[in-house]
């Protein structure tokens, strides 16, 4: 394993976890150059779609770009790494139980929104603001109010 702060190689592992879903382990690991510490996450490789992106292209699923954009509207919010890591789980097992062999990237962003939702307003906000492209402040506004609307009908 690379460290993330020299590029070093070689690691030892300091401890080990089951994550509280089990989909993954989660490793805390030393280097053994720099001695600085960092975390891993062990996941079963498991065949995802392909994703069709809004261009027609298609690419391989990457859990790295979900993580990504997650943690973008994350930012400077009080969720912590083990709830980003879990959104991300959610949306790749959704992916995973997908019945295609593709995926369309819009259905991927509106489950990363719908995960979004029910975390974070703010962070919602945030993503939705990107992935729908808003043009202007009107676009925003009327993406508040369906928000604020279906907060509503849902009794929070």
């Amino acid at each position: 394993m690379k460290c993330p702060f020299c590029g070093y190689t070689e690691s030892k592992v300091m401890d080990s976890r089951v994550s509280r879903d089990g989909s993954a382990i989660r490793r805390r690991r030393e280097c053994l150059d720099c001695g600085r510490r960092f975390t891993t996450y062990e996941y079963i490789e498991e065949i995802l779609p392909t994703v069709v992106k809004t261009d027609g292209r298609r690419e391989a699923f990457d859990r790295n770009k979900i993580r990504s954009g997650i943690r973008k509207a994350c930012q400077k919010r009080p969720i912590s790494t083990e709830s980003i890591e879990s959104l991300v789980a959610e949306v790749e097992r959704f992916c995973q139980e997908y019945s295609g062999e593709e995926i369309s990237s819009s259905s991927i962003g509106e489950k990363v929104m719908q995960v979004l939702k029910d975390l974070d307003a703010v962070a919602y906000v945030r993503f939705a603001s990107v992935y729908r492209q808003f043009r202007d402040v009107k676009d925003f506004l009327e993406e508040l109010k369906e928000f604020q609307d279906g907060k509503k009908e849902d009794g929070s």
